[in-house]
């Protein structure tokens, strides 16, 4: 697959922007149809208990109420959401009722729907439903639900959704004798995507066609129309799901939730379009939460730091149900956190629990930001007390390219053989630790600055890229020449309308100007997969490049007998088909040969990304406030198709994983009511609160997968910032022999440490 190289490779501003900018976008709220009704949750006020009654009498009797939809109005058997990726099953138990079914699970779960004239009479009406629930012991923390004393499920007699066993080697036979071995516990802490749309969709139902048609759809179109024919009853093929403007998933928005089934539901029931759209109270206590868990880890090393075996156990905190991710976080977290090293020996076992608080889901870099916040900061620890620069302890056991591609330790249940594919690990790090000025800072290590202690910290990483197992792509010639792409990759604000344009005109051999890129969309191609796992690039842009070949070939058939000449003869240039005479046709010429192609990219290996990060921080030791002075990341992503979108992707993950190591902290009582409930007590990361971040992309090492070479490159930024802000934090407070081992690196809690280590010194 080779074509001309004009567009790929260059920094193109994003043709998304503008529109946008002048405020044009089309989100799921600005959306309408005539005659539409608004809906609103009903949901549980208490995270665990028996629903004794649920009276809507008063609910119904208000003016513009149409329905007030319970358990009890959809019928036995209650559909449940199933799992759509890396499912078992042994989680079937799990999975979420659509409705609250005889019990709550968690505050927030939806126990009913109210579809109403407007949103503030169905808000009006939730608030006179009558409940009785009779209040049941709340689990809020992993250990209780690993005793098993209160169950969410007593049918399925434990809290444990899934273990999974992740091995490479013999760890008990490399700690055996082993002259270094250091065990430590890490605790990364409960947060999530919080993109800035949140969630909402209209469904609007034809009785006379029998379709469905569901706007605001994104992520994953395709598979979440397969999961909402198979609960309401309607075929696929009868249903279209259309993507429009997204401001942002970062894996939550897009899963399927039971509202994606209550909404259709009602409109089918009521035979009129119905619109929900979340506020963002209910966002922060209903969508995807991620990231909680905690470990207990343990390395083998030689005396010179030679790495030989890691174990330990892991416990996820998985919230109420298993959602549509299944295992996602516990499978990722069982291999993955062995990273871009050399680990001959390693066995890490990884448990998925209930508790009441909302379910979990993936969160950009799903599992890699925990596993990586555990492995570097134990990798540092272990490097201090061997007397090692920590530096040269990476250097040391980073896998080298002659050693890849390298095989990821075997995960049971469920392995999938991946495979770290290429690169150069030791580059990425040194042109890191180049760019922070890990040298000509190492003196500050540690030392008191005006008030403020100083350090410098490291972490590795590799990116998942590239999910399988296939993307379709179709090609229409338009009336006027120019030319539509449709994709089943999905836009959620990544630019990749921008980046594909860039593929297609390349491929197509066309200006961009000439060229229209539809993303998400079931009508738009036969099948697609979407936007997860950093895949739009790999997956979409290789569909629009075996798409363009078919095109060009149909254009060069279609104008073969005007230019006198057999196809092979013909040339495609500058948008014309050109014969060997030099007799030409524009491709709005061919218009009426009707010129449409489909083609189908499949691949099932994945693409790894991969680098480092180094952060340069200072500590106050009277508040505990941490500053980012500095931040640098460094990734090669295989084949750089736009480096401004790239570079774009790579600060802003980084942001977000600054938030999660610094700020970002879901907090839940004792009863398991969530107590950070508003943007007053979620703290998230504002423009001014890292104004030092960098980020160097690389492409030295195109993908050995796909014929563009290139690898998925949306995640790398958020993996490293736990750990390198954890490890340049102790470095920087190491005269007090402080382990920041526990996220988020909040003030209070940096200042805690403080004091506990002043107190133990003083006994």
């Amino acid at each position: 697959m080779s074509f001309a190289n004009v567009y790929i490779g260059r920094p193109i501003e994003r043709v998304e922007d503008l529109r946008l900018l002048r405020g044009r976008g089309r989100f799921v709220d600005d959306l309408s149809r005539e005659g539409v009704l608004r809906a609103a949750i009903l949901r549980s006020p208490v995270a665990h208990g028996r629903i004794r009654s649920i009276d809507v009498t008063a609910a119904c009797a208000l003016p513009g109420v149409h329905a007030v939809i319970t358990a009890a109005d959809i019928g036995r058997p209650l559909p449940r959401i199933p799992i759509r990726f890396l499912g078992d099953p042994s989680m079937t138990p799990f999975l979420q009722p659509v409705l609250a079914d005889g019990r709550v699970r968690y505050v927030g779960e939806p126990i009913a729907l109210v579809v109403a004239d407007s949103a503030a009479i169905a808000e009006d009406a939730a608030d006179l439903v009558e409940l009785d629930i009779e209040p049941l012991p709340a689990i809020v923390d992993r250990e209780a639900a690993g005793r098993n004393e209160v169950l969410l499920f007593e049918e399925a007699g434990t809290n444990v959704a899934i273990r999974y066993d992740g091995v490479k080697g013999d760890a008990e036979a490399a700690f055996r004798n082993a002259p270094y071995v250091r065990r430590e516990r890490f605790s990364v802490q409960r947060h999530f995507a919080c993109p800035m749309e949140p969630r909402g969709i209209l469904a609007d139902w034809d009785a006379e066609a029998g379709r469905m048609t569901v706007l605001g759809a994104a992520k994953v179109l395709f598979q979440n129309r397969v999961i909402l024919s198979s609960l309401i009853g309607v075929p696929v093929e009868n249903i279209d799901s259309i993507e429009g403007d997204t401001g942002g998933s970062f894996g939550a928005r897009g899963e399927f939730y039971p509202e994606d089934f209550l909404v259709p539901y009602a409109a089918q029931k009521l035979g009129r379009p119905v619109q929900w759209t979340e506020d963002r109270r209910e966002h922060l206590m209903a969508t995807n939460h991620s990231r909680e868990c905690d470990c207990d880890i343990e390395i083998a090393c030689e005396l010179d730091g030679t790495i030989r075996g890691l174990r330990g156990t892991a416990w996820i905190d998985g919230g109420a149900y298993v959602r549509t991710h299944g295992g996602t976080n516990a499978f990722g977290m069982a291999y993955g956190t062995s990273g871009p090293f050399r680990i001959p020996n390693y066995h890490l076992v990884t448990e998925h629990l209930l508790t009441n608080k909302t379910p979990i889901g993936t969160y950009r870099g799903p599992s890699k930001f925990e596993s990586d916040f555990f492995r570097e900061r134990l990798f540092d620890i272990a490097a201090g007390e061997l007397g090692i620069d920590p530096l040269d302890f990476r250097r040391r056991n980073l896998l080298t390219p002659q050693e890849l591609p390298h095989l990821f330790p075997t995960v049971t249940p469920g392995d999938r053989g991946d495979t770290l594919d290429n690169g150069d690990y030791r580059e990425t790090l040194d042109r890191c630790v180049a760019e922070i000025g890990w040298a000509e800072r190492a003196d500050l290590q540690g030392k008191l600055v005006n008030g403020r202690y100083h350090g410098l910290g490291l972490a590795c990483f590799v990116e998942l890229g590239g999910s399988g197992p296939s993307e379709n792509a179709r090609i229409v010639l338009k009336p006027d020449g120019d030319v539509a792409v449709s994709v089943g990759s999905a836009g959620v604000g990544q630019g990749a309308a921008t980046i594909l344009s860039q593929i297609a005109a390349d491929a197509l051999e066309l200006p961009m100007d000439r060229i229209t890129v539809s993303l998400g969309s079931t009508s738009g191609v036969k099948q697609g997969y979407g936007s997860f796992g950093s895949r739009s690039t790999v997956m979409g842009g290789n569909a629009i490049a075996l798409a363009a070949t078919s095109f060009r070939e149909s254009i060069k058939a279609a104008a073969a007998p005007s230019l006198g000449c057999k196809a092979v003869e013909v040339e495609i240039v500058d948008g014309r088909a050109r014969g060997p005479t030099g007799k030409s046709l524009e491709f709005a010429e061919l218009a009426e040969a009707a010129i449409a192609v489909e083609e189908t990219f499949f691949n099932t290996a994945l693409t790894w990304a991969y680098g480092a990060a180094a952060a340069y921080v200072a500590v106050d030791p009277q508040t505990g406030q941490v500053e980012v002075l500095d931040y640098v990341a460094v990734e090669d992503a295989g084949r750089i198709i736009n480096p401004l979108t790239l570079r774009g992707q790579l600060i802003g993950a980084i942001v977000q994983g600054l938030g999660g190591a610094l700020l970002e902290h879901l907090v839940y009582d004792g009863q398991g009511q969530l107590l950070t409930g508003t943007f007053a007590d979620y703290l998230l990361p504002t423009a001014g609160d890292f104004p030092n971040i960098r980020g160097v992309e690389l492409e030295n090492y195109p993908a050995p997968s796909n014929p563009l070479g290139v690898k998925g490159a949306g995640e790398g930024g958020i993996m490293s910032p736990g750990a390198a802000i954890g490890n340049a934090v102790a470095a920087a407070l190491a005269c007090f022999e402080v382990q920041p081992n526990v996220l988020p690196l909040s003030p209070p809690r940096v200042w805690q440490l403080i004091e506990d280590a002043r107190k133990k010194a003083a006994m």
